[in-house]
């Protein structure tokens, strides 16, 4: 009788091992060192997990446009690119010639539409600086001072940069040059804060409200390249150092 009882515990066991799932949902992360990076690829694209959490949108100490800070949660995971779109990946050279540069000279339009024939999208503007600041709120991706060694800006060269140089600047998750290098498109309509992705500032179908690009490139004495500031532009707007990543939703 013992040894049938044995079985049937150990059989249980077995049964309840087989359906753990591989790929468990990512708990909420209270403080940034508490999530290690997560790379993934999705058709050849690496691309790396931002998991739930909470974070202070914007700065009381910036911009106009950057007050109130808001707080803003997720509570679910989502990806975003590793890297800024290069050129190779988009099949076409932009102002600055090279396989890993990043692609620029783009409308949102255009980020938009080849994000989609990706199976994936622009970020969201919440989403884009949760994944540069994360919980612990950063001024920049990699910290709270500035360091010059960990981006290209208009201090360093007038040009791009590779879009996998400057590991050292990496944000929590693992995205690289979310500060410097090109600035951002993001989803998002250039609206007031505090955010709110129900207001219609991610209807992504109007096509006559300005845009918000991120990221920074130029300096403004290095409060250009944190990781709050905003800029905005037309949506068939184009510039040299307007680049773009993608994201998307899901575990």
């Amino acid at each position: 009788m013992r040894s049938i009882i044995f079985i049937l515990v150990l059989l249980l066991l077995v049964s309840c091992a087989s359906t753990t799932d591989p790929n468990p949902v990512a708990a909420a992360i209270r403080q940034n060192d508490d999530w290690t990076p997560l790379i993934q690829e999705f058709d050849g694209v690496e691309m790396v997990q931002v998991p739930p959490g909470c974070f202070t949108m914007g700065s009381s100490d910036g911009r106009r446009d950057e007050r109130p800070p808001n707080q803003q949660c997720f509570t679910s995971s989502f990806w975003v690119d590793r890297y800024e779109v290069s050129n190779v990946e988009y099949g076409s050279s932009g102002h600055f010639d090279g396989d890993l540069r990043p692609r620029e000279n783009l409308t949102w339009f255009e980020a938009r539409d080849f994000c989609a024939r990706r199976g994936a999208r622009l970020p969201t503007e919440a989403e884009w600086e949760y994944a540069a600041r994360g919980p612990d709120n950063l001024i920049y991706p990699w910290g709270n001072r500035f360091i010059d060694a960990y981006l290209q800006y208009d201090r360093r060269s007038e040009e791009t940069a590779d879009v996998n140089k400057f590991p050292g600047g990496a944000s929590w998750v693992g995205a690289l040059n979310l500060s410097g290098n090109v600035w951002e498109w993001v989803s998002s309509a250039y609206k007031p804060y505090p955010y709110d992705a129900a207001d219609g500032r991610e209807n992504v179908d109007d096509a006559t409200v300005k845009r918000v690009f991120r990221g920074g490139w130029l300096s403004y004495q290095d409060g250009g390249t944190s990781a709050v500031m905003r800029f905005r532009l037309e949506p068939d707007g184009r510039d040299w150092h307007l680049g773009f990543r993608c994201a998307r939703s899901g575990e």
